[in-house]
């Protein structure tokens, strides 16, 4: 299974004492992933493999009832990369891992 599509960036507002950056999976693919026959992970969490651009990464989207759907959470070090900013609409491709 491989998922493509767009998100703004955004910060967590949560912890100021740390800045994490995250996309929002959009729902249609959300849904695609919670009916994923995976085992059970810390946190409902599913381990996937990510790019951006020029930049491929493996990492876990999170279930989050506050966004409705899952979260991505995005690296400084792709941020710097790709030259991600604050609201930035990010093209991304998403591979669940072992499948």
């Amino acid at each position: 299974m491989r998922l493509t599509f767009s998100a703004p960036s955004w910060l967590w507002q949560v912890r100021t004492d740390a800045q994490w950056w995250f996309l929002t999976v959009p729902p249609d693919a959300s849904d695609e992933l919670a009916e994923l026959p995976l085992p059970p992970r810390g946190f409902g969490s599913i381990k996937v493999t990510i790019t951006v651009g020029a930049t491929t990464w493996t990492t876990s989207v999170f279930p989050s009832d506050e966004q409705r759907g899952y979260i991505l959470p995005l690296k400084r070090s792709v941020r710097q990369a790709e030259g991600i900013g604050p609201g930035d609409v990010v093209e991304v491709t998403l591979e669940p891992v072992g499948l």
